[in-house]
């Protein structure tokens, strides 16, 4: 359980960092593009477009939900490297695919593999988990987190560009980048998990269901994957209400919200890539935890609460702030397995991400609705955001309760 982790070589974590960073670019850029390559298959008709877009949205996260928990099983029997390696070399030739799509189902068989492909993330932080002391591995789970947060903020942009010159481009830049971060893996990515701590595949362990009985294996490790559920949860809130709610209630262009939504973007990379590592440090993974649920609350709260723009654009530093604890809380659950599960742990936590990105947007669009319509007992726009904040307060109860036995350990 307490197995030293081989040395990390910075190389080897910049590739992971790479990685992560192209998975969620590559994701990003196809944004933009992805409902008007639709809407062309279906002649223009809106209707039909919205449809299939949410069609193709369920897909990618069911095959999410499906496939994180088999990589990280996959990856404890075989090692990191090649699931990593194979996951890029696959999601550069399913981009090209897209790419060349000659119908609506091919593009949609694109998309299937496209979430197959991408739930190797899960791999990625199970590699940081080998290579680094446990000491250290919420800091570098943020660091990733600013991967994520770039990609996200880039990758819009680069595929608005490029899909003004052909709404294929962003789909062969994509797959540019894959191949080209595949080939430069190839050639430097060492293997993290050495033989004798691997462990034989097991479908009952790789299935999603079957991956969640893992979290059930340490009462504290249990109390931990309700606190990231939750936080999943809450979340959702943001990529399915956030843009309607902002232009409903505070009647901003889609400019304005582009630039708040950069806005987002840039401080919780300065959260995640420059403050979790000192919070962390200073007040011990557990504490971190609970200082960055609160600021959650705080932030969904100002969100929900807030009756101008000001007051909105306020929340979100707070609200940045919240990263802190989604990382300390990868960092305590990584504490309580062995070596040759934090591919199945990591699978784990990414089925939790899918059943909340499969329920989040039903739960949070119709509490907005429920309480702007016509029949609303108490008009509240923000309401989805004020429940969000009630999800957060309730991790916070739930985290208290599991980290007593440990509340003198500074490490957590």
């Amino acid at each position: 359980m307490t197995a030293k982790p081989v040395p990390l070589r910075r190389a080897a974590f910049a590739f992971i960092f790479v990685t992560v960073l192209l998975d969620m670019l590559a994701l990003g850029i196809v944004i933009p593009v992805l409902p008007k390559l639709i809407l062309d298959f279906v002649g223009g008709d809106a209707v039909r477009g919205a449809d299939y877009l949410g069609l193709f949205g369920t897909a990618w996260a069911v095959m999410q939900f499906l496939f994180s928990p088999i990589h990280g099983s996959l990856s404890d029997r075989f090692g990191r490297r090649p699931i990593i390696l194979l996951s890029n070399f696959g999601l550069g030739l399913d981009y090209i695919l897209m790419a060349l799509a000659p119908t609506l189902a091919w593009l949609f068989v694109g998309r299937i593999v496209s979430g197959i492909t991408a739930a190797s993330i899960s791999t990625a932080y199970a590699y940081v988990a080998d290579v680094t002391e446990p000491d250290r591995r919420a800091a570098l789970f943020g660091m990733l987190g600013v991967a994520f947060g770039f990609g996200f903020v880039l990758g819009p942009a680069l595929g608005g560009i490029a899909g003004s010159f052909d709404p294929r481009l962003p789909f062969w830049i994509a797959a540019g980048l894959s191949l080209l971060n595949a080939v430069y893996g190839l050639l430097i990515l060492p293997e993290s998990l050495p033989v004798e701590k691997r462990a034989p595949f097991n479908w009952r362990r790789a299935n999603p269901v079957g991956s969640l009985i893992l979290l059930r294996s340490h009462p504290q490790l249990t109390g931990l994957a309700v606190v990231s559920f939750l936080g999943h949860l809450a979340h959702s809130s943001l990529p399915n209400i956030g843009v309607l709610y902002m232009m409903y209630r505070y009647s901003w262009s889609e400019r304005a919200v582009g630039f708040v939504m950069a806005g987002v973007g840039l401080c919780s990379m300065i959260v995640q890539g420059g403050l979790i590592g000192p919070t962390i440090k200073h007040f011990g993974e557990s504490r971190a935890m609970l200082l960055g649920l609160v600021f959650g609350v705080a932030g969904f709260a100002a969100f929900g609460l807030a009756t101008t723009g000001f007051w909105f654009l306020a929340g979100i530093p707070l609200l940045a702030m919240w990263g802190i604890a989604s990382a300390a809380t990868l960092g305590l659950m990584s504490r309580r397995v062995g070596p040759s599960e934090q591919g199945q742990l990591q699978g784990a936590n990414a089925s939790l991400m899918g059943i909340a990105s499969l329920i989040g947007p039903a739960i949070f669009t119709q509490s907005f609705a429920v309480f702007i319509g016509a029949g609303a007992i108490v008009y509240l726009p923000g309401a989805p955001f004020l429940l969000a904040a009630v999800m957060i307060a309730a991790s916070i109860a739930v985290a208290v309760y599991i980290m007593r036995p440990t509340e003198g350990e500074k490490s957590g």
